[in-house]
């Protein structure tokens, strides 16, 4: 089913739903030591990945290509050790997800997978200005995606 050759706005669906992979697992990871006052959020973070996931999934089928399957595992880029790196992984994992996302929104020909992008864009930046506010870092990005 997959075609060798990708088009713009396809690589950009699976490299957003290779970050929703990374997501997916490395929500796992701040689960395991992020402080319990914040476990409800990291369940829906993590459930709203999960479906975005599925849906990108979705999406990549409809057009005729192949999903790629999430990796067995996948390297934090720091090492979390207690609540503190918990929610600055959480961050991370948002701002990863944003630039994918904004990617999509940049290459995207159709208008229902630009405004698909666009949702999924604008939760990704609300969700890492969440965490960064939970870190007490002043939740400012002039465009989200963009360091």
């Amino acid at each position: 089913m997959s075609s060798p050759e990708l088009g713009s706005e396809q690589q950009a669906l699976v490299d957003a739903l290779e970050a929703e992979h990374a997501a997916v697992f490395g929500y796992g990871v701040v689960a395991a030591f992020v402080d319990p006052s914040a476990s409800e959020a990291v369940e829906e973070d993590t459930a709203a990945h999960r479906a975005r996931r599925d849906a990108t999934a979705d999406a990549l089928r409809a057009a005729g290509v192949d999903p790629p399957v999430a990796s067995p595992g996948y390297t934090v880029p720091f090492p979390v050790t207690d609540p503190a790196s918990a929610a600055q992984l959480a961050e991370q994992i948002e701002s990863d997800t944003t630039v994918a996302w904004r990617s999509v929104v940049e290459r995207a020909r159709s208008e229902s997978t630009r405004a698909d992008a666009v949702g999924a864009l604008t939760e990704t930046a609300i969700r890492a200005a969440r965490w960064r506010a939970s870190r007490g870092v002043v939740p400012s990005v002039a465009f989200p995606g963009q360091p």
